[in-house]
C-alpha cells in the first residue's frame, strides 16, 4: 500500500489535469486505518498535494483538502511542527476556507502538545496569521482561529506570547475592523478568562475586558445587549465574578435596570440584564442577589405581567430558575400577594396563549413545585401545597386538561408538574381524591409519542419512589403501578396488538 501511494504521489506530480489521480489517492487513503496511515505517510513529502492547492480549480482544491485532511490528521503534532508550518501558514491566507479551517485545526493540534507548541510559539507569522483569522468573513473560519488560540493560552508561554508580546496590537488591530469582529475577540477573551484567575489577570491587563464593559453602557443599544451576554458568560465562574464585583459591574447592571424604564429602547437589552442576575443568583445566593439587588427582582415580576412576550418569556424562565432552589422558593414566599398575583399569571399563561409561552410557563411551574425527598420539609411542603392552589380553583383538572391537548410539548409539560407534586404526600392525596386520576396515570393510550411516553414514566416512577405512597394511594393502585414501572415505559398489551391488527 505504501508503494501504491509513493506512486501515486509521483504520478500527480507529472500529469497536467490531476483530479483522476487525486481521486485514487483519495481512495487508497480511505481504504487504509488512520492507525495504519501514519508509517504509510510519515516518510512522504506532501508538497506536490499542497502545491495543488494553489489553483482555481474548486474540484481539484476540495480534493487536496480531504486528502490532506486524512493524511495530517494522521501524523503526529510534533512532526507537523516540524515539517509543515510554512505550509499550513500558507492555507492561512487560502481563499478557500475550507483550506483555512484544514490549516487552523492542524495548528490547534499543535498548540495543544506540550512539544509541538514550543515550535509554534517561535513563529510568530504562523500566530499572527491565526489572529487575523478572526477577522474573516466566514464564522467557521473564525470559530477555529478563535479555538486555536483558546488551546494556546491554556499555558503560561501562551498567555505570554499572546498578551505580552506584539501580538497584543495584532490583536487589538484585528479588533478595529468592524462591531462584529470586536465582539469575536470578547468571546475569545472572555472564553480564555474563564480558564483561571490567572489566565483572567491577564486579559484584564490587556484591558480589552475593561473595554467591554465599558460598551455596557454605550449608545448602541445591540451592543450594549451583546456585551451583556459576554458579561453573562464571564460570571460563570467564581473568579470571573468577583472580578466584575470589584470592578462595580452589578450595581451598574442593577442601575440599568432601574434606568430601563425611562429608555424607549430597554426592550432590547432588558432580558439580558435580568438574564444576568438570574444566573448570579442560582450560582451564589437566591436571597442574597435578591437582597441586595430589588430592583431585579421587582423587574422580574414586572415582566411576568408584561404584555411583550418577549419579556414574559425571560421573566418565566429566570422564576423557573430561582424556584429551582430551596433558598429561592422561600426569597419568593417572603414577597407573599406580589408572588401570588405573578403564579396566577403564569397559571392563565399555562392554560391559554402562545404555545411557546404555554410550555415555558409549565416548565417554570413544575420547577417552582419540585422539591427533592430530602428537602421535604413541613413548612416547605406547604408552601408548595399552597402555590399549586393558587393556579386555580380546580387545579388538578386544570392541568389534566392541557395534558388532554393534542400538542405534545404540552402534554409533557403536564405531566412534568404532576411529576413535582406526586413525590410530596399532598400531591399524591389530590391524586386519589381526583375521580379517574389514577386511571389517566395508568391508561397507555394518552400520549402516543416517545416523549409523552417517557413523561408518563417518570411520573408513575415518581409515585412509586415515595415512601408515603402506598398508604397513600392503597394498595391496589401502588402494584398497579408498580407493574406499570417493570413493564417499561413503551409497553404494549397483547389483547392491545391483536385488536389493532383486527381493525387494520
Amino acid at each position: 500500500m505504501t508503494a501504491s501511494i509513493e506512486s501515486l504521489l509521483e504520478e500527480i506530480s507529472t500529469v497536467e489535469d490531476p483530479i483522476e489521480e487525486l481521486q485514487s489517492l483519495k481512495t487508497a487513503l480511505l481504504s487504509i486505518p488512520v492507525s495504519a496511515l501514519r508509517d504509510t505517510v510519515s516518510g512522504q513529502r506532501l508538497d506536490v498535494i499542497f502545491s495543488l492547492l494553489n489553483s482555481n480549480e474548486r474540484e481539484q482544491v476540495e480534493l487536496c483538502v480531504d486528502i490532506l485532511e486524512r493524511v495530517l490528521m494522521a501524523l503526529s503534532p510534533v512532526h507537523l511542527a516540524q515539517n509543515y508550518q510554512a505550509e499550513l501558514q500558507g492555507g492561512l491566507s487560502h481563499p478557500n476556507e475550507n483550506v483555512k479551517i484544514l490549516a487552523l485545526t492542524q495548528i490547534g493540534r499543535m498548540v495543544e502538545h506540550p512539544d509541538a507548541v514550543t515550535e509554534i510559539l517561535n513563529n510568530h507569522g504562523i500566530l499572527c496569521s491565526v489572529i487575523q483569522c478572526i477577522g474573516e468573513e466566514k464564522m467557521a473560519v473564525a470559530k477555529q482561529a478563535i479555538q486555536s488560540l483558546c488551546k494556546l493560552s491554556h499555558s503560561k508561554p501562551g498567555l505570554d506570547k499572546l498578551f505580552q508580546s506584539d501580538l497584543l496590537k495584532t490583536v487589538k488591530d484585528v479588533m478595529a475592523i468592524s462591531d462584529i469582529v470586536r465582539y469575536r475577540v470578547y468571546e475569545l477573551v472572555v472564553e480564555i478568562s474563564s480558564v483561571s484567575p490567572i489566565s483572567l489577570g491577564y486579559c484584564a491587563n490587556s484591558s480589552i475586558i475593561s473595554q467591554m464593559l465599558g460598551e455596557l453602557t454605550g449608545d448602541d443599544v445591540l451592543i450594549r445587549a451583546t456585551a451583556i451576554e459576554m458579561v453573562t458568560t464571564l460570571a460563570h465562574s467564581q473568579h470571573g465574578r468577583q472580578y466584575l464585583a470589584q470592578q462595580g459591574i452589578m450595581d451598574k447592571i442593577s442601575n440599568m435596570i432601574r434606568g430601563a424604564e425611562t429608555d424607549p429602547f430597554s426592550s432590547l437589552y432588558l432580558p439580558g440584564l435580568v438574564k444576568f442576575f438570574g444566573n448570579l443568583a442560582i450560582m451564589d445566593s437566591p436571597q442574597q442577589v435578591c437582597e441586595t439587588y430589588p430592583a431585579f427582582q421587582n423587574k422580574v415580576f414586572e415582566m411576568a405581567l408584561d404584555p411583550d412576550p418577549a419579556m414574559i418569556g425571560v421573566a418565566l424562565d429566570t422564576l423557573g430558575l430561582l424556584g429551582s432552589t430551596v433558598e429561592g422558593k422561600q426569597v419568593l414566599q417572603k414577597t407573599g400577594e406580589k408572588f401570588k398575583t405573578v403564579l396566577s399569571r403564569m397559571s392563565q399563561l399555562a392554560g391559554s396563549g402562545a404555545t411557546e409561552l404555554r410550555v415555558r410557563s409549565l416548565d417554570a411551574i413544575s420547577q417552582l413545585l419540585t422539591l427533592q425527598p430530602e428537602q421535604q420539609t413541613e413548612d416547605l411542603l406547604a408552601l408548595t401545597e399552597s402555590w399549586f392552589h393558587v393556579l386555580s380553583n380546580q387545579p388538578m383538572d386544570m392541568i389534566r386538561n392541557i395534558s388532554t391537548q393534542p400538542f405534545p410539548e404540552l402534554h409533557c409539560g403536564a405531566l412534568h408538574i404532576f411529576t413535582a407534586i406526586a413525590s410530596q404526600p399532598w400531591g399524591q392525596r389530590l391524586m386519589i381524591a381526583t375521580p379517574g386520576f389514577m386511571e389517566f396515570i395508568l391508561d397507555r393510550s394518552t400520549g402516543q409519542t416517545k416523549e409523552a411516553k417517557d413523561a408518563k414514566f417518570e411520573l408513575v416512577g415518581s409515585l412509586v419512589s415515595s415512601s408515603a405512597a402506598a398508604q397513600i394511594l392503597g394498595s391496589q393502585h401502588y402494584l398497579q403501578l408498580k407493574t406499570y414501572l417493570r413493564e417499561g415505559p413503551y409497553y404494549v398489551s397483547a389483547v392491545a396488538s391483536v385488536s389493532t391488527e383486527g381493525a387494520d
